[in-house]
This record gives C-alpha cells, structure tokens and sequence, in this order.
C-alpha cells in the first residue's frame, strides 16, 4: 500500500486495533500508560490523530526519521516495552504504520470514506475431524471484507482482530482458526467499530456413530435436530410420563401435580395426554400467579419504592394479565407508556422504581431488547456496536418523565429511596438528560435507529410503538428467548438479556422461528390463520415449546450428549427456586404457609412483593427466611441474575434441621397423620409417601427397604416423618429433572 492509499481512521486506526494498542489494559486506559494515552479501542480518531501527531518531529512519530519514532521502536521491540512485542520490523503493520510516519502523517478527517459494514465468512461452520500425521485436526480460514460509505469493498482480513471465545481453538494473526478439542466456539472477528460473530463447530471423528433419527413433532425438534445431527450428537430419550407431569406442571405452574393427578396421569393410556394436560395446566389459574411472579421479579415490584398498596396493585395488575391471556406487546406498551396514579393505573409503578433517565432507558433496553447499555455510559461498548452518543440519546427518551409526590409516610427519614404513598407519574414539558461530554441533551433517539423522536410525538407512547412493532426482530427474539428460557432452563441466547454479535445464538434459526411464532402465529412469520395463535400468544408459544420432543427428552445422558450445554439434546437439570421448594414442601404435607402480612394459606408464588423488603421491624417468620435463603430476589435490578441458585450450607441447614421444615412434617393434622391413621399398609404408605413427594412409585429396593423401616419403628408417626423428611431432601425433590 503506498503513502497516498494509507487512511489514518481506516488503517492507522485499524493497526491501533490489531495490536491491541487501544485496549483497556494498555493505551486505552483512563489513565493511558507511559504518559500515552489514546481512545479505549480506537472510538475517539479525531482525539487520536492529535496526540499521535503532537509532536510531528518529536520523539513519538518522527516525519524526518520515520524509523527512530517510538510508534516503531516500541512496540516492534527495539527498544524497551512494558506491553511486549506487538508486530516485527517486517510486519504489514510496521511498514503501514511507517509510511503513514514518512508521508507526514496526513488527516483524512473531511474525505475518509466510512466504515458501513462487515462482511465475514464463513459466519457458521462445521468442521469435521481431519485427522492426520500432525496435531492439526481442524482448521478454518476466516475472511473479512469491509463494506464501505462510497459503495467500495475491501479485504481487511490482515487488519481484522480475532478473539476466540474459548481455549479449544486459536486463531492466527490473520484468521486461520486452528481447533485443538471437540466442541464449540466463537471467533468474534472486529474490524474498526464494527464486530461479526463466526461460530465454529469441532466436530470429532466418530466411525461408529449412527444418527438415531428421531421423529420431529413440531418446527422445534426440527431444528434442533438439524443441528445435533450436524455435530454428531444424538438427542437423550424422551422422559417418562412420572417424569413429565412433574417437569410441566412445576414449569408452568411452580407446583408439583399432587399425587392423585400424577398418578391418573401417568395409569392413563390414551396417546395425546400430554397434549392435553399442557392444554389444562395453561388455563390453570396458578398459571397466571406463576407468570405474575417472573414478571414481578424483573418489573422491580419490591416495596420500598412502589409501598404496600403500589406493589399489590402492579402485582394483581400482571396477575389479571395472564389470566385474561392479554397478548404481551400489549402488555409491555402498557408498561412502557404507563402514567398517572399509582394507586390507580397500575403500570404507571414501573417508573416509579425508576427515578433517573438512565435508570429508565437501561432497565428497558435490558428487558425489551436484550440490551446491556450500562458500558456505553463511560465509552462504547466494547463488546457491542452501542456508542455513548446512542447511551445518551436513548437516554433522553425518558428524560422528561417525572412524579409528583401525593404523600410519603416513609419511616427512615435519611433514606432518600423509600416511598410510602400515592404519586403521580406524568411528562413535564421538557427534562434534561445531559451528555456530559459536550454538556447538552441529546435529540431522543430510538435505539439503533437513525430516526429521532419528533419533538411534538409523546416519548412513551412512541417509545411503546416503536418497540412492540412486530417487525422490531430485536424485541421479538427477546420474548421468545425469555420464554424459551424459563421453562427449558437454559436461553438460545444466554444469558437471555444480552443480545449482541459477540454473543450470539446457539441456534439462530430456532431463535428466529420461535419469535416468528410468537409474533405472527407460525414459524415462518406468516400471519397465522388461526385465532389463538395470533399477535404475542404466550400460551401459543409455550404450547410449541412443550409439546416438542426437545422439552420432552430425559435429563439421563449419552455417550454422545454428555459434554452438550448448549444445543438441548437433554434436559438440564437444575435446582427448583426458593418458591417452588416451599409451595411443593407446603402442598405434599397439607400444611398452609404463613407469610408476615398476609392471611395464612398464601402460597409462596402468590406473594406480591418481596418478603425481605417487606420488613423494617425484624417481623420476618421462617417462611420469609426460607425464599429469602434459597435465592428470591429483592428486585432492585431488571435482570434475571438476580435471582440466585447458588448452593449454601445454610440452605442444607434449613433442609436438614431448619424450624419450619421440622414445624411443617409435625403439624398436627397434616397428611403425614391422615397417612398414619388410614389403615393403609406400609406398602401403600411408602408408595403415597413417594408420589406426594417425588412423583413416582418407589422402586422395589426402595419399597423393601423402606416398609422394612416403617414396620421395625415403635413410633409409626415419627416413621413416617422421617421418610418425608429423606424425600424432602432428596435430588428428586429438590431438582427439577
């Protein structure tokens, strides 16, 4: 390339780039290193050009003796280097880099043409096992074509950056990616400020392998077959009927099925009871307090900030939702422009949590696309395509909702976030959100499109509008992979609110198909003709997802499967949440909960707001504890990580020794004592014992065994006890399988 070809922004800036110059680790620090200072990953190039060129014969880049500038010494090595060696005296970046110096360093800032997109191919890829005399076994050659303003193209492959998202492969200076372990990986291939994601499948040699075709029963298994069968993975079987009743209706309910449904269910021979019992649990009104909950936890319903009354109004307001199958673009225009009274219309509480710009704006790019902003507030994203012009003109979108504060009982005077009483949620005619680079609002924008709000158009009802329009790709994926999510344990995209290139799909065309069939009704995205199936159907979508054989396959693995996390060929298995342990603990014993400030009999799913930011005077009993320990969120962040299903010792505590466990299997007159009163044999005590707890018969060791137990005890009560207690703690019960 000659002096007159090199473009400072599209060369120089891409050098910068590749040998990592600009990162956060070295030049692009807050700080800089070395007294130099440049713009994190190259945002800023007119900031660039100054420092690099400040001193235009001085030590730094030397125009007169282009070889003695330390922009060459340096990082070629020659001389001493705190960040190593970053390219040789004979690489394409040295000698670029060099003319660049001697040309005298121009400025292309007024006709550098612009960087538009970023072909790179392949953008997916299954490598099979090419075994050979050398360590070598797979191997890839990714290309990258710069797309540019004036319509030219350009192989930028040598200028690119490779980053490899696990340890099993490496990718070369110039994009050949070598894999050295079976399995999966993204290559994310960054080129100026635009960033592609490559996925690359290892897929090792297996002569003995046999697909075992199994018979797709929707769009889902299709699909996710296609790929299994791609990478030489063949799906787990499908679950057994004990296993699948439990599995349903705790996913679609938070309970277990009590043992009389299980045990219909499972002695039934007709062939579309599943079918049909998802169809029945969808209409069950537990399904509506179960959805209520998810929703609650990630709409921030906690009470210090919306108070009592405001918590019960937005919960029951959720609740009524999913009963009345209200579509979700509707329900999530309702939320976004909601306003007035709190105490009146009850999504105006969402912002009322909310009481910043940008508190707002993150909290709905996070939940309604998937979007992750909060690096974009003090530089671009580093691993996303938002700018912090896009941070703060999405940011001004919500910059003129305000409140009026009716009342406010709160009890801790110095606690400027606690709420107690009716406000008012409404627009003022104007609102500041300010840029704090240039120190002025930016025009409202919508995110990721070039348009601006119109400044006579209603900010919320626009931005209500625009997100929920069915064409919106982004807010689709993201509802069908929240749904996908919660019941199949694991999201397409994962974690299921940070959608970006560098993160991308584990199965794009699932993905796409399922938020086709949420939005249109069919996975194609033609509308559908059937009434039920139109415009953001929930129940249509869980409907598709759990008649599937994909939700249906046994979480027992093999040999093929046993190292799959991301392409669905088991079912995973995971810890019930705190919710699910106490309502299916509550329901198998017949003993109702008690919650503080609630009439007994309340199930934990049921619960309005968050029992730990309830209590301000130590009020709390064991049942608030218990959700408390096992993980229920105190809902002060949009994000289902909140929520936590970390494993402690307190929780094995409470599940060996706790009060309100022990408290529960003694109560007098709980199901335990009608069992030890029946009549019934202990062969018929131990069986309802094992469906009341895990679903399922005991096995003939297990019921040996355990009659033997029953029979040898002189107190049959505290037998019985004692057995409820080891399948209370049991993997079966505490496990969702």
């Amino acid at each position: 390339m000659t002096a007159a070809e090199i473009s400072f922004r599209n060369d120089v800036m891409a050098v910068l780039s590749k040998s990592g110059c600009n990162l956060g680790t070295c030049h692009g620090n807050a700080r800089g290193k070395g007294g130099f200072q440049i713009s994190l990953r190259g945002q800023d190039p007119t900031a660039d050009f100054a420092v690099l060129t400040h001193e235009l014969y001085g030590r730094r880049s030397n125009s007169n003796d282009p070889d003695q500038s330390l922009l060459l010494l340096k990082p070629s090595m020659q001389m001493a280097h705190e960040g190593g060696k970053r390219f040789s005296v004979d690489s394409y970046e040295y000698r670029l880099l060099r003319e660049w110096i001697a040309s005298g360093m121009p400025n292309d800032q007024s006709d550098a043409r612009q960087l538009v997109q970023l072909k790179v191919t392949p953008d997916e890829v299954f490598l099979n096992d090419k075994t050979t005399q050398t360590s070598i076994r797979w191997q890839q050659q990714i290309t990258a074509i710069a797309i540019f303003s004036d319509g030219s193209s350009r192989d930028v492959t040598p200028l690119a950056v490779y980053e490899v998202s696990q340890p099993i492969a490496e990718v070369s200076h110039d994009g050949m990616v070598t894999g050295h372990t079976a399995g999966e990986v993204t290559v994310i291939v960054r080129y100026l400020q635009q960033q592609v994601a490559v996925r690359i499948a290892f897929v090792p040699e297996q002569p003995n392998f046999v697909w075992s075709a199994p018979e797709p029963a929707n769009f889902v298994d299709e699909l996710v077959f296609s790929k299994l069968r791609k990478i030489n993975v063949n799906p787990s079987a499908v679950c057994d009927d004990a296993t699948f009743i439990r599995r349903v209706t705790l996913d679609l309910l938070g309970l277990p099925p009590t043992a009389d449904e299980a045990k219909r269910f499972v002695s039934d021979a007709s062939t579309g009871k599943r079918s049909a019992l998802i169809d029945s649990l969808l209409e069950r009104p537990e399904f509506a307090d179960w959805w209520a909950m998810k929703w609650s936890d990630l709409l921030r319903v906690e009470e210090k900030t919306l108070d009592r009354k405001g918590v019960e109004n937005f919960h029951g307001w959720l609740r009524d939702a999913f009963a009345t199958h209200k579509p979700l673009d509707q329900l999530v225009r309702e939320v976004v422009a909601g306003r007035g009274s709190t105490y009146e219309v009850p999504p105006a509480n969402f912002y009322r949590a909310l009481r910043t710009p940008f508190e707002r704006s993150e909290a709905v790019g996070q939940l309604f696309l998937g979007v992750r902003l909060q690096c974009s507030k003090c530089h671009n994203h580093p691993f996303d395509r938002w700018t912090q012009d896009d941070y703060y003109s999405w940011g001004s979108l919500f910059s003129r909702v305000d409140y009026k504060i009716i009342e406010n009982r709160r009890r801790d005077s110095n606690d400027s976030h606690e709420f107690d009483g009716e406000q008012i949620v409404y627009l003022k005619e104007s609102g500041e959100a300010k840029d704090p680079r240039i120190d002025k609002t930016r025009a409202a924008k919508f995110l990721g499109d070039a348009k601006n709000l119109e400044p006579q158009q209603d900010p919320l009802t626009g931005l209500a509008k625009w997100l929920t329009d069915p064409h919106n790709d982004r807010f689709g994926q993201m509802l069908a992979n929240r749904t996908w999510q919660q019941v199949m344990g694991r999201g397409i995209v994962d974690p299921i609110d940070d959608f970006r290139a560098t993160n991308p799909p584990s199965n794009p065309a699932l993905l796409k198909a399922l938020a086709n069939h949420l939005v249109f009704g069919t996975s194609d995205g033609k509308p559908s003709s059937a009434q039920h199936d139109k415009g953001f159907n929930l129940r249509s979508l869980l409907r598709v997802i759990l008649n599937s054989r994909t939700y249906q396959l046994s979480s027992n693995i093999n040999e093929s499967n046993r190292d799959d996390e991301t392409n669905f060929s088991h079912a995973f298995v995971r810890r019930h949440s705190a919710e699910q342990l106490l309502d299916a603990t509550s329901q198998a014993l017949g003993v109702p909960l008690d919650f503080a400030g609630y009439p007994s009999g309340r199930r934990a799913a049921q619960l309005p707001g968050v029992p730990s930011n309830r209590d301000r005077n130590n009020s709390q009993n064991d049942a608030d504890r218990f959700l408390k320990l096992f993980g229920k969120p105190p809902r002060l962040q949009s994000c289902d990580c909140e929520r936590s299903d970390e494993t402690t010792l307190g929780q094995t505590f409470q599940l060996v020794s706790g009060s309100l466990i022990n408290r529960m299997l003694t109560t007098k007159g709980n199901s335990l004592e009608s069992l030890a009163t029946s009549g019934k044999t202990s062969s018929e005590i131990v069986t309802e014992l094992y469906w009341m707890a895990i679903t399922r018969s005991p096995g003939q060791d297990e019921l040996s065994a355990t009659v033997q137990f029953l029979e040898k005890s002189k107190d049959r009560r505290q037998a019985i006890e004692d057995i409820a207690w080891g399948l209370f703690n049991s993997n079966e019960f505490l496990l969702r399988r």
